[in-house]
């Protein structure tokens, strides 16, 4: 396997989870959305499923998804991430390409799909949480270890797949997400994976996520501009603009955004070196 297949297949896998994972927390927590108020435990199944269909379309790369799960089959010592697919620094880095590309990719296209929803909804705090997680307490060093713990447990129970014969594949992993998500993801959200916090952050950043300002909300007419009147051409001037979508200032909260990536890059590699004793 080339890769350049490699970086197709985790890419399309990728991108498939994101979407499908950030779909089901728009659908829960977004305004005017079928599934408003839905709860944790629909999120949790919705990203389990969302895992089991990245992981079929991207089996031919061995369906990592995550550079939490490559950096752990790299510190278990294996030879090759997939089949035909030899463990290097370049293979390595293009896995990681592939799946940040990915996860961008599918939130913008989540956005896509509840763009309806985003320009409804108030309140920016859930706008971000569909592109992102963020914790329930902030605390950098347990939310860390809270991370660390999750992406430990899944990683190696990924990598046991491996040394043990079972059939059921994308459903394991699948159950095992929605089971880490109910017992760990309290705390944090469980991202339990580097590219799918960060690079939909950055989506986050980037895309236009709906605000809406009111005429209430625009600036007051200084006393006396402009002449007498003056303020009432002003409300005038902004008739109508309280349904115009507006680019505003917004908090992607970037002060948290490394504690999702540097908590699952320990928990991968502690579960790499520990399956190299275990297993």
């Amino acid at each position: 396997m080339s890769l350049g297949e490699v970086f197709v297949s985790e890419t399309v896998g990728t991108g498939m989870l994101i979407l499908l994972g950030a779909g089901v927390v728009a659908n829960v927590l977004l305004a005017k959305s079928k599934g408003k108020d839905g709860g944790f435990l629909l999120i949790n199944f919705g990203w389990g499923l969302a895992v089991m269909a990245g992981v079929y379309v991207s089996y031919k790369s061995g369906a990592h998804l995550n550079p939490a799960v490559t950096l752990g089959i790299l510190a278990s010592g294996a030879d090759t991430y997939a089949k035909g697919v030899d463990v290097t620094f370049g293979s390595t880095l293009v896995y990681f390409a592939g799946q940040f590309l990915g996860a961008f990719i599918g939130a913008c296209l989540a956005f896509v799909a509840y763009r309806k929803q985003f320009e409804a909804e108030e309140d920016e705090g859930l706008k971000l949480a569909v592109f992102s997680t963020g914790p329930e307490v902030r605390s950098p060093l347990w939310n860390v270890l809270t991370e660390v713990l999750g992406t430990f447990v899944l990683v190696f129970v990924v990598l046991s797949f491996a040394k043990t014969p079972s059939g059921l594949g994308p459903l394991a992993v699948a159950l095992l997400v929605v089971g880490i998500g109910a017992s760990l993801g309290g705390p944090t959200g469980y991202a339990i994976n580097p590219a799918r916090d960060l690079a939909p952050r950055i989506a986050h950043a980037l895309l236009p996520t709906g605000f809406r300002a009111s005429v209430a909300e625009r600036p007051p007419v200084p006393v006396g501009a402009g002449g007498p009147g003056a303020e009432y051409a002003a409300e005038a001037d902004h008739a109508g603009e309280a349904e115009r979508p507006l680019h505003a200032a917004k908090n992607s909260d970037w002060g948290y955004a490394w504690v999702p990536v540097v908590g699952p890059v320990i928990g991968g590699l502690l579960a790499g070196l520990l399956s190299q004793v275990v297993f």
